[in-house]
């Protein structure tokens, strides 16, 4: 099974209010089909986003594949954390 981590529309109204679930789907489905597990959500509008790390992490170690919009998040998500990890340093020094 071709296994992905993508992102899932949810929403009554997608117009201009349009937000996404990260999910871990099968890749051979459709965007909204059902999936295997969700790791997190964005909405776009108000830039917000959340990603569970650790699951994203184990997924990626078992082969599931990211699309890109979840890569360049998972990414953003691990600068951010390093940023703050780095803050803390300088301020308790």
């Amino acid at each position: 099974m071709a296994v992905r981590i993508r992102l899932r529309r949810i929403g009554k109204n997608p117009k201009k209010r349009v937000h996404f679930r990260i999910s871990v789907a099968d890749g051979r489905r459709g965007r909204d089909s059902s999936i295997i597990e969700e790791i997190g959500f964005l909405n776009p509008v108000s830039k917000e986003y959340k990603l569970d790390r650790e699951r994203y992490d184990y997924w990626v170690s078992k082969g599931a594949q990211p699309s890109e919009t979840v890569a360049a998040l998972a990414k953003r998500l691990a600068k951010a954390a390093k940023a703050e990890i780095d803050a803390k340093k300088e301020k308790s020094q």
